[in-house]
């Protein structure tokens, strides 16, 4: 079964890009190209064991294995020496991918305290849209009971949109809730 977010990127969202911006080709319009969703852990010099609960939820919430990031060099400041773990990532494509963002949009996002939309500026000037989030309880998966402390992450959405209107209009088709300015 195809992902519900795919669908509606072919059926709906593809002809109204093609009506905005006047592609001549249906490969011309832009679309996700990748999720890569991070978790930095600075604490997990001192507390190593918070790495295996990061670990577990970022598997949780994107329904992959994630990777265990180490660091490259020692910063004596930092307490970190090279090739300690401090973070963990993962990248999302195809029907993982769109579930993922189905899930982001629909159901963590909107349980968000005091949510009035995503900025709209967060934009790299290539298309790509990058939101931060303050904890991992907004996603249904994390089991309140087991989390010991919230971990914020980053959100990475690479799209093949040339410039950052592109970018807008398609995640916005694709049901993001930015802030009205």
């Amino acid at each position: 079964m195809a992902a519900r977010l795919k669908e509606h990127y072919t059926k709906n969202v593809i002809p109204a890009l093609t009506k905005e911006f006047g592609y001549d080709n249906v490969m011309a319009v832009p679309k996700v190209e990748k999720i890569s969703i991070n978790i930095g852990l600075g604490e997990a010099t001192g507390n190593a064991k918070l790495m295996d609960g990061a670990v577990n939820e970022l598997a949780a919430i994107a329904g992959q294995k994630p990777v265990v990031t180490k660091a490259r060099k020692s910063i004596a400041a930092f307490k970190l020496r090279e090739g300690m773990s401090i973070g963990t990532m993962v990248t999302l494509r195809g029907d993982r991918m769109y579930e993922f963002l189905d899930r982001l949009v629909n159901v963590a996002l909107p349980r968000v305290r005091d949510f009035r939309g995503v900025s709209s500026k967060s934009f790299d000037g290539r298309g790509n849209y990058t939101l931060g989030v303050r904890d991992q309880l907004i996603f249904p998966e994390i089991d309140y009971s087991k989390v010991e402390k919230t971990k914020g992450m980053n959100i990475s959405i690479t799209t093949t949109a040339r410039t950052d209107a592109e970018g807008l209009a398609l995640l916005r088709q694709m049901g993001m809730p930015f802030r009205q300015q």
